[in-house]
């Protein structure tokens, strides 16, 4: 009689690692990749930064702002606020201010990453769209932050000196709290918080139940354990 190859039975089969796992490989692989990318691709994706915070910083300061220009991976502010030259025998000249808008964007290959883990770890579909909405609407968290950055240049420029920034003391604490806030926060807070916006599907039904699943599991050995002793 001729033999044939036993059949592979489900225990026996190679087991994939639990979903968790999977997209925690996934995005750290994606976070670094796409970070990497990002410090070439940045002068140009982050422009449009850049002009939405050239809207806002006329739209907010226009008591301080004379002129802005912009270039791929540079912004510069001509400002109408005069401080001492130092080393200049006391004259005085305007403060310019000037930043690299995509140190202010890096939560977009953050927010990508997630994307990807979700693909890698689900196969989730509709990425291709969920990462050019989260780009729109990452934009006017990043142009924040990235106003917040150059008033707070202006404001230690002067010193905290509100006579020579011609506002009130609360406004000078409200810009330092901003900063706060945008700087510091915001940049990893923004791309997290909108990747649960446009994926939340794929957080409830994949990452949410994962995470019950191995609970569960964690807490099935402690209850044979209860029972057989």
């Amino acid at each position: 009689m001729p033999m044939h190859p036993a059949e592979e039975s489900p225990a026996d089969a190679p087991r994939r690692p639990p979903v968790l796992v999977r997209f925690a490989l996934w995005a750290f692989a994606g976070v670094v990749g796409l970070t990497l990318l990002w410090t070439q691709a940045s002068p140009w994706l982050s422009y449009p930064v850049a002009a939405v915070s050239h809207v806002a910083l006329e739209q907010v300061a226009p008591m301080w702002v004379r002129s802005v220009h912009k270039r791929p991976g540079l912004i510069e502010v001509d400002t109408t606020v005069e401080v001492v030259a130092p080393q200049s025998g006391g004259r005085r000249g305007e403060v310019t201010l000037d930043a690299d808008p995509g140190r202010y964007a890096f939560g977009l290959p953050i927010f990508w990453a997630l994307l990807l883990a979700a693909w890698g770890a689900a196969r989730a579909p509709g990425r291709l769209q969920r990462a050019l909405l989260g780009y729109v609407l990452l934009l006017p968290v990043q142009a924040f932050s990235l106003v917040m950055y150059l008033l707070m240049q202006l404001v230690g420029a002067t010193g905290l000196d509100v006579r020579a920034l011609r506002v009130e003391q609360w406004q000078v604490e409200a810009i330092v709290y901003g900063y706060q806030v945008g700087v510091l926060v915001l940049p990893t807070l923004a791309p997290v918080l909108v990747w649960l916006l446009l994926d939340r599907k794929f957080f409830t039904d994949v990452i949410v139940h994962g995470w019950k699943q191995s609970l569960q599991a964690k807490r099935r050995p402690a209850a044979r354990e209860s029972a057989g002793g």
